[in-house]
């Protein structure tokens, strides 16, 4: 399974990361964060929250969104499918009910199911786009008025796989580089609204992704061995080591538009 990732001209991959305890003041603005059932997705969600936002998390997992819910009490969730276009727009709808305002969105809902050439089913190709490149440019187009008077920011989750090419994962990659070339491209073109938007791609972080592809302890721990040995720092991530750099870019006084920052360990320079 492909997990998130980094890095080009428009990328950094360094090892360290922003102070933990400069996080941005956040109290009265509002959040939507994608994919928020668990890791990487959930642990932004709750540090928006800290932060002081109202924070409205989706996913297609009732119960895991209640999971995430419980852990912040200005967490508030919404069922539904990212890649669903009827699904847009009433989800900016609930994000903006109760603070009347969207200040960050946070592009996180992902899938990714390693196929080589040759064993690529449509309906596995269809539901990565939709859920990919078509869901956030949706779900972005139907925020974008409320970003404009917020002069807010939008933060998408890329992954290592956009820029680094690997044998069975052509169809997952393709679809992050994609989003990575609607970042710049929308940086540019919200710029003149005060709008800024941005990407981590993190590298192999722990979450439940092995775990729902139906794949056995055993091979889940063959999987994430392989990787930790190809991974310079020699450890996959933690959802906390993505967490800093999507505050910041989250930060309502910040200055950094059109980029890709890489949270990878140096996975991708190998």
């Amino acid at each position: 399974m492909i997990e998130n990732d980094a890095s080009l001209s428009s990328r950094t991959d360094r090892d360290t990361r922003p102070d933990r305890h400069a996080r941005p003041d956040l109290a009265g603005r509002s959040a939507l964060v994608t994919g928020g059932g668990s890791g990487i997705g959930r642990a932004i969600a709750v540090a928006l929250a800290e932060c002081g936002a109202v924070v409205t998390v989706t996913g297609r997992r009732p119960d895991a969104l209640a999971g995430t819910a419980e852990l912040h009490p200005r967490i508030r969730t919404v069922v539904g499918d990212v890649g669903d276009p009827d699904r847009a727009e009433p989800m900016i709808e609930t994000a903006v009910a109760g603070t009347g305002r969207l200040d960050v969105l946070i592009n996180n809902a992902g899938v990714g199911v390693p196929l080589a050439l040759g064993r690529i089913d449509p309906e596995v190709a269809r539901r990565t786009w939709a859920t990919n490149v078509l869901g956030p440019t949706l779900l972005t187009q139907a925020a974008l008025p409320h970003l404009t008077e917020s002069r807010g920011s939008v933060v998408n989750v890329s992954s290592t796989y956009g820029i680094k090419p690997a044998p069975g994962h052509s169809l997952y990659g393709a679809s992050k580089a994609a989003l990575e070339q609607l970042t710049r491209s929308w940086a540019l073109e919200l710029a003149e609204h005060g709008i800024r938007v941005n990407a981590v791609a993190p590298g192999p972080t722990e979450s439940e992704a092995l775990l729902r592809m139906g794949l056995s302890a055993e091979t889940i721990e063959s999987i994430k061995d392989q990787e930790r040995q190809r991974i310079p720092l020699g450890r996959r991530g933690r959802p906390e080591d993505v967490v800093p750099w999507v505050l910041a870019l989250a930060d309502p006084h910040g200055w950094v538009t059109g980029q890709v920052i890489g949270v990878d360990g140096g996975y991708v320079l190998v």
